[in-house]
């Protein structure tokens, strides 16, 4: 798992038109990647909602976002459209970069243990070095964190 002051994992990720996207095409600017567990569902759309209706203050500053999650491009193009979400949604269907960034890993929902995203955020900077990270952050809380954050830097 990365950590604050590293540099952040590379990879490759189809976004949701089916276009691979770097993490590292977006060096020189500070990029939010946030990790959720399934398009279209509550805690998700409240995620990257919050995220969207930030976006014009995010980008104010410089900063691009992008989510990722394990669901497949085009889920990620439905849910896209559907919510009007303004940047680039991952596919990570092998949860490989989740597991590397430690957003993978037991989960419990009614007594019932299994493996599953842990929803987290990043702030990588301009330099590709994580500057903050949120592991188990709540739909809630991870937009006003991020943007703490980033007002502080």
């Amino acid at each position: 798992m990365p950590k604050i002051g590293t540099k952040a994992p590379s990879f490759t990720l189809l976004n949701q038109k089916g276009e691979k996207v770097k993490l590292s095409d977006h060096l020189g600017s500070k990029v939010v990647l946030f990790a959720f567990p399934k398009a279209n569902t509550p805690g998700c759309t409240a995620q990257a909602c919050g995220f969207s209706a930030a976006l014009p203050r995010f980008a104010q500053q410089g900063v691009a976002i992008l989510g990722i999650s394990p669901d497949a491009p085009a889920a990620l193009a439905r849910w896209k459209e559907q919510q009007g979400l303004a940047f680039d949604l991952l596919s990570d269907p092998d949860h490989k970069v989740l597991a590397t960034w430690g957003a993978w890993g037991e989960k419990s929902m009614y007594g019932k243990k299994y493996e599953g995203v842990i929803r987290s955020h990043w702030i990588v900077g301009e330099d590709g070095r994580i500057l903050d990270e949120r592991i188990k952050v709540s739909p809630a809380d991870s937009v006003a964190l991020a943007e703490k954050f980033l007002a502080g830097s």
